[in-house]
């Protein structure tokens, strides 16, 4: 009985992938740096803590005058300090510089490469997220993390969001390029971790974009990303 049970366990666990034909798997990477200043607030939202407020107001608890007298109240060597708020509009947002992360401060920013991308019609470069080929890594998230860094060179400033993708989809061959392999593309989430420039390689150009932004990129996966991204 244990020699049959071994005998049909080994075949099992000989082989380790995570597709048992020939179709390739590709782990893309969706690189997001988060907003760095507070969104503005919507007007119907606006309006509505306004009147929230106006309404608490009625029915608060009123105290003394001198109570609420703050000269009186304020002790010796306390100081005010002058906040200024730092402009939400950037010199880079006025030059529309897409390769800076000094722009679009309410909005998440995510990266995409323009070059050489597997699947690619004729071997063209194209815009596309970092990727790599699932080879024999020990799982598809350490292979989105080898694509990440084979991009920005090291990890230290990135963080990924758990350990299943993000969405997937299947990219079947069209009928104008058949020597076009099928395959599955997997989508993980990392972000920009105290940080504010990277030095991006592996590729011939790159931009930061929004979401909205993104979709300009890829007219044809505008759907689908619009789905997947929920920002």
């Amino acid at each position: 009985m244990w020699r049959s049970l071994t005998s049909l366990v080994r075949p099992l666990t000989a082989t380790r992938g995570f597709s048992t034909n020939s179709e390739k798997i590709v782990a893309s990477v969706l690189f997001e740096r988060l907003p760095v200043v507070i969104p503005k607030i919507d007007p119907v939202v606006y309006a509505f803590q306004e009147f929230s407020f106006r309404w608490r107001q009625q029915y608060r608890r009123r105290y003394p005058d001198e109570f609420l007298d703050k000269s009186n109240s304020r002790g010796k060597g306390d100081y005010q300090m002058e906040y200024v708020p730092a402009p939400r509009i950037t010199e880079t947002d006025k030059t529309n510089d897409r390769k800076s992360l000094q722009r679009a401060l309410d909005r998440r920013l995510y990266l995409i490469l323009y070059g050489e991308s597997f699947g690619a019609p004729g071997g063209k470069p194209i815009w596309h997220f970092p990727e790599k080929v699932y080879e024999s890594e020990e799982s598809l998230r350490k292979c989105a993390e080898c694509a990440l860094q084979s991009v920005l060179g090291d990890l230290s400033h990135t963080y990924f969001v758990g350990n299943a993708p993000m969405g997937h989809m299947v990219i079947q061959p069209a009928e104008k390029m058949p020597d076009i392999p099928s395959y599955k593309q997997f989508f993980f989430k990392s972000q920009v971790i105290a940080s504010n420039k990277f030095t991006i390689g592996k590729c011939e150009d790159f931009v930061w974009v929004t979401k909205d932004e993104l979709m300009e990129y890829f007219p044809e996966r505008a759907e689908f990303l619009n789905k997947m991204i929920i920002s």
